[in-house]
């Protein structure tokens, strides 16, 4: 029996090349472009967003008459340092920028550390009770923190730390919200190779954690590190009840700003500006790493 011959191969047309493979694009791969309505929307939000920070740099640059007009002023005056002067007068300004930076940054720094930390045992780490010890932590949150209040005032004033900056610090070094934003981002980008891989490299868990956990983590360290800086920094409500007006953070120190029976908004404009300053300066030196890490989350890699 012979055996049947495959049926012959249509040549290509004339003037017509095989396309080769991996030249089709895809639809996921095309760069998308925004239209002209994006644009627009995009620079009516932009301009909503700076308006109120605009606004205050125009009223700490004007006088209080200047701002009692109708309308408005809308332009920047010449009174911005006369306005300084009068704030750095009315309140210990230059202390409670201090302290503002001390308690600001040491919940910081503390916060990033033992919510990595925390975030990356229970992400990675196997032991018993996790699940349900994750649980509570996260319930934690749906607590108000009001009703904590009078125990740990009642806490300080046994430690005697009242009117002492601890007393706000030590409250804030750990948070339900930086352990469960940090256990989500390790469970996405750490992958379990890696730890594996450096156990049988002889790591230990402390060396994982410094050595492969930190520089991955990194991106989303920024973002829990920005935004426990700033919930510290605008922090009033537990400053002003464990601290005095001899040692303020910047919130406390605002309180005392424009007195009288007539209340000067541009000094307490001025004041406002100068305690807004330096959450733009972390912005600016993080502002990389924040958009890093919350892009991350939004690609499927």
């Amino acid at each position: 029996m012979t055996a049947l011959a495959a049926p012959p191969t249509k040549p290509p047309a004339t003037g017509t090349r095989p396309r080769p493979a991996g030249r089709r694009k895809s639809r996921a791969g095309r760069t998308m472009q925004g239209g002209k309505l994006a644009y627009a929307i995009l620079i009516f939000a932009v301009l909503i967003s700076a308006f109120p920070f605009y606004w205050t740099i125009v009223a700490a640059s004007r006088s209080n008459a200047d701002l009692a007009k109708v309308p408005p002023t809308l332009l920047p005056g010449s009174n911005l340092f006369r306005n300084f002067e009068a704030v750095m007068e009315e309140a210990d300004i230059g202390k409670a920028l201090l302290n503002s930076f001390i308690v600001s940054g040491s919940i910081t720094v503390g916060t990033v550390l033992c919510c990595t930390l925390a975030g990356f045992a229970f992400a990675k780490l196997r032991f018993r009770g996790r699940g349900a010890l994750l649980a509570i932590t996260v319930g934690t949150m749906m607590i108000p923190p009001q009703l904590g209040v009078i125990p740990l005032f009642m806490l300080i004033a046994e430690l005697q730390w009242v009117n002492q900056l601890q007393a706000v610090i030590l409250p804030g070094l750990v948070s339900a919200f930086g352990v469960f934003f940090m256990r989500q981002y390790l469970v996405q980008s750490l992958p379990d190779e890696l730890i594996e891989a450096a156990r049988v490299d002889g790591a230990s868990t402390a060396r994982i954690f410094w050595s492969i956990v930190v520089p991955i983590a990194r991106p989303g360290m920024a973002v829990l590190g920005m935004l426990t800086f700033m919930a510290a920094w605008n922090d009033f409500f537990w400053p002003i009840v464990a601290l005095s007006s001899q040692e303020p953070t910047v919130q406390v120190a605002l309180r005392q700003l424009g007195g009288g029976y007539v209340h000067d908004q541009s000094v307490i404009m001025a004041g406002t500006l100068l305690g807004t300053l330096p959450v733009l300066l972390v912005f600016g030196l993080l502002g990389r790493q924040i958009v890093g890490g919350i892009m991350q989350g939004a690609v499927k890699g």
